[in-house]
């Protein structure tokens, strides 16, 4: 350990290992401090969707891309909330940083790039993943890392906490106070770059920003928020707040915030045509069940009470359906109505109301409305094409389903260059910001857009490696 780094990277993840990585084969001295036991961040549990246009994988496979298409598309499917400075320069970028994960050893599924997966679909085949997810991509950006470390231009400090950042007396940031396994210390750096993660797993926080509780208990454990309150610490601010979306939602085990998830029901059209209604605690049904945008069933259940739905059904639909949940049978779909608290099952629709909580006037009136469309030949009221069967052969059925999101709307305000800005979008001396840190607000807008957590942290974390100046950088300039 050195007393003074060209780049002090706080939290090891998407974002830091890049930066690190990128830093030191340039010949910065680089210190990454993670507050987990290992690198890698929320790659060790993360799907790990990539997106990018015009990389070499798309030209073999006869894919003509553009930056300016995958611009455009992020733009048409945020409807224009997502911020364009920061998608202009991930995606301008994001083709390079896809090559060279290629280049270290990354493998895509067969059939990719797709044009989507579970969010709205690509006008062109840009979607990529790997087939172990996050820790693929993980396992790629191990090699080049460990590299820089063997060859002494990295030093890793696990299981440490960064305490404070340290300005000089013009507010410029100087380096940071740690406190861990070594005991407390003051570390200086010529740069410092804040990659350590959002607030997905600290539930007081994530209410405060997002503004829903954290129903949902799956997000990384060190995604507490550190960073977001160091940035403020020095004059940074947040911004993103409007634009949370939770996605279709998942059965929760229990009435517990945060709580454990048991399944995910299929709600893609393309997978299972819908034959069950969705309706809200007033029991109406609020979106048409078999839209083909995901964008609008999320929007659709974002505008509902707690964040909540419930599928209902009855016996012949039971019977005849095939099954709601991509990795159960019929059977076991059935056996949870008898142990699981979020599957209900009742003689009449109003006994179905009566134990879920839903309103029983609204249920009936939804199901009488639905069922009248079917038995009379007429449109439905939500304008619902597939329509096997009414409800109305008892016992009849409700599962609770719950919005849910594990990733960090609200972030940290950069510029183009990456550095944190205050209120006045000033920047703040040597101080940059990458990765989950900056929020889905910034890189995705009020959507879901595939591919543009992971890809905008990997890319950003490599650009700011690529440009970060070195002390030795630094003084030339002074000297000319």
């Amino acid at each position: 350990m050195t007393q003074r780094w060209d780049v002090i990277v706080v939290g090891g993840g998407t974002a830091g290992m890049p930066a690190a990585t990128f830093a030191a084969e340039r010949g910065a001295r680089v210190l990454v401090i993670e507050a987990a036991a290992d690198v890698g961040g929320t790659l060790h549990l993360s799907t790990g969707q990539l997106s990018a246009a015009g990389t070499r994988l798309q030209a073999q496979k006869g894919v003509s891309d553009a930056t300016d298409a995958h611009y455009d598309d992020i733009m048409r499917i945020s409807n224009n909330t997502a911020d364009a400075t920061l998608v202009r320069l991930a995606v301008d970028h994001a083709a390079e940083t896809f090559d060279w994960l290629q280049d270290n050893g990354f493998v895509p599924l067969d059939e990719h790039p797709v044009l989507g997966k579970a969010h709205e679909p690509y006008s062109e085949r840009r979607y990529y993943w790997g087939i172990d997810g996050g820790l693929t991509i993980l396992e790629t950006l191990r090699g080049p890392f460990q590299a820089q470390v063997d060859a002494g231009q990295v030093a890793v400090k696990l299981s440490t906490e960064v305490t404070a950042l340290v300005t000089d007396t013009k507010g410029a940031v100087v380096g940071v106070k740690t406190k861990g396994p070594d005991g407390d210390a003051t570390i200086h750096g010529e740069n410092v770059v804040l990659a350590c993660g959002g607030y997905s797993s600290n539930g007081q926080m994530f209410e405060e920003l997002s503004g829903f509780p954290q129903y949902f208990n799956g997000a990384y454990p060190y995604s507490q928020g550190a960073g977001l309150r160091l940035g403020e610490s020095v004059g940074g601010w947040l911004r993103g707040h409007e634009h949370y979306l939770c996605g279709y939602g998942a059965v929760l085990d229990s009435d517990t915030i945060p709580a454990g998830m048991t399944v995910r029901p299929l709600h893609h059209p393309t997978m299972r045509q819908p034959w069950e209604i969705h309706v809200n605690v007033r029991g109406e049904r609020f979106v048409q069940e078999d839209v083909d945008s995901v964008d609008v069933r999320e929007h659709a259940l974002l505008a509902q009470p707690a964040l909540r739905r419930w599928v209902i059904y009855d016996d012949a639909i039971a019977k005849a359906s095939p099954p709601q949940f991509a990795d159960g049978s019929k059977e076991q779909e059935a056996a949870f109505f008898d142990t699981h608290p979020m599957f209900t099952k009742a003689d009449s629709l109003a006994d179905l109301a009566a134990a879920t909580g839903i309103d029983a006037a609204g249920l009936a009136a939804s199901v009488a409305a639905y069922n009248a469309g079917i038995e009379k030949g007429t449109p439905d009221p939500m304008g619902r094409q597939h329509r096997p069967l009414a409800i109305k052969s008892a016992p009849f059925y409700a599962i609770r389903v719950q919005g849910t999101s594990i990733s960090s709307t609200v972030g940290l305000a950069v510029d183009g260059d990456l550095r944190v800005i205050d209120k006045n979008n000033a920047p703040i001396a040597n101080l940059y910001a990458a990765g989950e840190l900056l929020g889905s607000g910034q890189t995705m807008g009020g959507a879901f857009c595939g591919g543009m957590m992971a890809t905008p942290a990997l890319t950003f974390g490599r650009l700011l490696g690529q440009r970060l100046l070195t002390w030795e950088d630094r003084a030339a300039q002074a000297a000319e």
